[in-house]
């Protein structure tokens, strides 16, 4: 096993990086939040025509076909530059939903627009606050009709969801067009406004079954936990970048910042975390390209250590930059905005504890 990407994966990032440096960044998060956008549209139509949208869509239905870590190389990359597109909702999310439980018709329908970026998806998976959990879905499903309200990340721009509904006794996943009959949506404040939210209403929307079963729901939040996780560690990475630079280049009492222990053992903080949520986050990519059976573990690892390290890195960084980084001129809050987004959109960090601490207790009790 290698823990790490390969050389053209490495290449990828750089290719990737390179671009967001120029059409991405802050300044693709701003664009969104200053001008009431929904989407960096620009960006996203630029990713899908470039074709690193479609890296983990298989070749059958127009895309490349890579493996899952070429897919978390992009994501870090995105997290880094606090790309203000729907990666995490349209692909992770959505398109994984296609490829776990989707008939090869529905496949071969949604998959390409998603790819390309034709097409943009979401997740329909919370209803409010409360765990995330099968007793607490409410949405129903009765003769192919959907009727429930949901919140959902990029809801206002996105043209499918795949909701979480249940049918008589059943929880499953279920295939809604949103510009069809019997929905509503309404724009909801987020902390991060470059990542908007959206209620959604259903009143006898028709809704298509993906597949049924809560783990179906449990096993799609651990795919997209891993490729989550590298987004964070991309932002935690930029976080830890802004803060060093900013130290060294900051004087007081004649000296760097940086040469005072207050300032530098924080930064060593940031940087030993950064670096235990890379692993697991590698761990995490390897066990969703080669272990399924690993995932649920590696996943909930990933996940708890990218939280912690991006919240971290983004909070320290605001400390390092003191009273300057409270501006809206400066770029330090807008990754402690994303950092919470992140950190709330899957789940909070107490349900991936408990799934962890499930995990290890099955793994312990093996006869």
């Amino acid at each position: 096993m290698n823990f790490d990407f390969s050389s053209e994966e490495k290449s990828l990032k750089l290719e990737l990086r390179a671009l967001l440096q120029d059409v991405g960044g802050p300044v693709s998060a701003r664009r969104v939040m200053d001008d009431d956008a929904l989407l960096d549209r620009p960006l996203w139509q630029e990713l899908g025509r470039l074709g690193w949208l479609s890296a983990a869509i298989p070749e059958a239905y127009g895309g490349q076909g890579l493996a899952y870590s070429s897919l978390c190389a992009i994501a870090e990359e995105l997290g880094r530059s606090l790309a203000a597109v729907p990666v995490s909702s349209s692909l992770y999310l959505a398109a994984e939903a296609l490829l776990l439980a989707g008939s090869d018709a529905q496949k071969a329908r949604w998959l390409p627009g998603l790819g390309s970026g034709e097409i943009i998806g979401t997740l329909a998976l919370v209803e409010g606050s409360g765990p995330i959990a099968a007793a607490q879905i409410l949405a129903s499903v009765a003769n192919g009709k959907l009727t429930g309200s949901k919140l959902a990340g990029d809801g206002m721009v996105a043209d499918i969801a795949v909701v979480a509904a249940s049918e008589g006794d059943d929880t499953g996943l279920y295939l809604v067009e949103l510009d069809g009959a019997g929905v509503r949506r309404q724009p909801c404040a987020s902390l991060d406004q470059s990542r908007p939210l959206a209620r959604l209403d259903f009143d006898a929307a028709p809704a298509e079954l993906l597949g049924s079963g809560w783990q179906l729901v449990e096993r799609l939040l651990e795919r997209a936990a891993v490729l989550s996780a590298f987004e964070q560690v991309g932002g935690a990475d930029a976080c830890l970048a802004m803060a060093r630079g900013y130290a060294l280049e900051r004087w007081a009492f004649g000296r760097p910042i940086a040469q005072y222990q207050a300032v530098k053992h924080r930064i060593v903080d940031i940087y030993v975390a950064n670096e235990l949520a890379r692993s697991n986050a590698y761990y995490g990519a390897w066990a969703l390209d080669s272990a399924p059976d690993l995932l649920p573990r590696a996943a909930a690892m990933a996940r708890i250590s990218a939280v912690q390290a991006y919240e971290r890195a983004a909070r320290d960084n605001i400390q390092t930059h003191a009273a300057i980084a409270a501006t809206w001129e400066h770029d330090a809050h807008l990754h402690y905005r994303r950092s919470r987004h992140l950190a709330l959109a899957l789940g909070t960090r107490l349900y991936w504890e408990d799934r962890l601490a499930l995990e290890l207790g099955r793994e312990s009790y093996k006869p």
